[in-house]
């Protein structure tokens, strides 16, 4: 299974909607670099579709999306009666692709000043929600008859909630992951006892698996130990801090779960690049 890895922010946009009909014989046209992502809703029959080496059979109840920089080519024409959807969006920030078998984005630590995520995306999958979709499929395309300025929030909220219902099912499969699940629950203890004394061992005990197998887990949803994880949250907290306060150094170094102020100015200058005490000027009137 191939997935599309999208990081936010920024949001993709829409672009446009259509509705294409093909008769037995005719075919999807073959083109190269269109320079925004087409994901194709299938409602009736099958599109026979191929990008670069890959090859589909999209049935109606299907999805596919397919990417900016590639060439699209019709690989037979169709052998009844197909109908469509399909959406022409874009998006600015960085994507990639990767497959079931690889490697996965890791999840990213949620930082003071963002909250970045990534929408991952099956290419080619069959949304269990596809009725749900089709309804979406169908205002937004009456949408696109209207004057734009009258509708541009009701077709962009449309757009990522059919980004939502192509997610769903990757999202289902990670939760349900024992790795996901007990990375998740690290993740949360962490972030909510982070200002105590945390190791390895009373992460273990708290959440009653062995320490090893915390890690792994963590190394494989984060791609960082629940050590380094710890680590960076309390960094980004401090960041916070200095901000939004007036405190000491010494007491921000506590309340973030280092003690030791000297210990604590390391850290955040090798973090950070810079001094706690420059960057809290960097934000001051």
């Amino acid at each position: 299974m191939t997935y599309v890895s999208l990081q936010l922010p920024p949001m993709p946009y829409y672009i446009a909607i259509g509705q294409t009909v093909y008769k037995p014989g005719e075919q999807h046209p073959n083109r190269r670099n269109l320079g925004l992502f087409d994901l194709l809703w299938v409602t009736k029959g099958t599109l026979f579709i191929g990008e670069e080496d890959k090859q589909w059979e999209v049935k109606a109840g299907e999805a596919l999306l397919l990417l900016p920089d590639r060439y699209h080519y019709s690989t037979k024409p169709c052998d009844s009666d197909t109908s469509f959807y399909w959406i022409h969006f874009d998006f600015k920030g960085e994507w990639k692709e990767y497959t079931a078998d690889t490697s996965s984005p890791p999840m990213p630590l949620r930082q003071v000043w963002e909250n970045p995520y990534f929408i991952q995306i099956p290419q080619y999958a069959a949304p269990p929600e596809f009725p749900l979709a089709e309804r979406h499929l169908g205002q937004l395309l009456t949408y696109s008859s209207e004057h734009q300025r009258g509708v541009y929030w009701q077709e962009h909220q449309l757009f990522i909630e059919l980004l939502g219902l192509l997610e769903e099912r990757r999202d289902r499969e990670s939760t349900d992951s024992p790795a996901m699940k007990l990375a998740s629950k690290t993740e949360a203890y962490i972030r909510q006892h982070y200002q105590s004394e945390l190791t390895n061992a009373a992460l273990a005990e708290a959440l009653h698996f062995h320490p090893n197998y915390i890690v792994r887990c963590m190394k494989e949803i984060y791609h960082c130990s629940p050590m380094d994880y710890l680590h960076q949250y309390r960094l980004e907290q401090a960041k916070l801090l200095l901000v939004k306060t007036e405190w000491s150094i010494a007491v921000i170094a506590d309340k973030t779960g280092f003690r030791h102020a000297p210990y604590f100015s390391n850290c955040f200058r090798a973090y950070t690049g810079t001094s706690p005490l420059k960057y809290r000027k960097q934000f001051s009137r």
